[in-house]
């Protein structure tokens, strides 16, 4: 079932690997266990608010891409396990506002989902989960009318040795709490020269992908003839699928 974002996880991928990147990733390290010892990291209870005086620089800022995915597979190949890849430079080699990607892959039990209700509210609850991480001294400003997801940082947290390996394995280890996860990659983007572009297209193509599973999940009644989504349905391999096994 979990197919409908594959094409875009290879096009993101082939970016990556090929097409976008001028720099080699850097694999940083996977907590094996709840992001203890050196990679634990403090996390804040909500998103706590970083104020301009108080920031080093900002992940995104001003009219720079800030662009954060998340997308679901069933394909091993193209979510092996577990991994936190770094295209450009670390958080302690940056000094001012730099353009900047959060992508999140996760590989999922697609039969440990469940159907209808539950299979709505088993999506739901994973997608929530980039809602509930707070690093401390990494705070998010999310904007969904935008389409953009800048991050400050904190200078404190920043002297305090804040990494992307530590926000990583933060993020791995809520996602893994599920059990319906089998594995998490998540990749984070500060080299100024990647084809932002290309990629942006592709993540807004993952949030159309998600607005159109939104809609086919709540059970909702629709006209394929006139609903907006049709287009994203006929072009994505499963959904229209899906849309009409919910309508049994």
């Amino acid at each position: 079932m979990m197919k409908i974002y594959d094409e875009v996880i290879k096009e993101e991928k082939k970016l990556m690997n090929t097409d976008g990147a001028a720099l080699p990733p850097i694999s940083l390290k996977v907590s094996e266990n709840d992001c203890a010892g050196d990679m634990f990291w403090p996390e804040d209870d909500e998103n706590t608010i970083i104020f301009r005086s108080d920031m080093a620089y900002e992940l995104g800022g001003g009219t720079l891409p800030a662009i954060s995915s998340q997308t679901l597979t069933e394909d091993k190949e193209l979510v092996p396990d577990d991994g936190i890849l770094l295209y450009g430079p670390d958080l302690n080699q940056l000094s001012k506002d730099t353009p900047y990607a959060k992508l999140i892959y996760l590989r999922v039990k697609g039969a440990a989902l469940g159907e209808g209700d539950a299979l709505y509210h088993a999506i739901r609850k994973i997608d929530y989960t980039k809602y509930h991480v707070h690093p401390h001294g990494y705070m998010s400003r999310i904007s969904s009318a935008n389409h953009r997801e800048p991050v400050r940082i904190s200078k404190a947290a920043l002297s305090d040795g804040l990494s992307f390996e530590k926000i990583g394995n933060t993020y791995l280890n809520a996602y893994k709490k599920h059990p319906q996860v089998e594995a998490v990659q998540i990749v984070f983007i500060t080299d100024p020269t990647f084809h932002f572009k290309a990629l942006e297209k592709q993540c807004l193509k993952a949030e159309q992908i998600t607005g159109a599973l939104d809609h086919i999940l709540k059970d909702l009644k629709m006209d394929c003839h006139t609903c907006n989504l049709k287009e994203v349905c006929d072009e994505v391999e499963g959904l229209r699928e899906l849309h009409f096994q919910t309508q049994r």
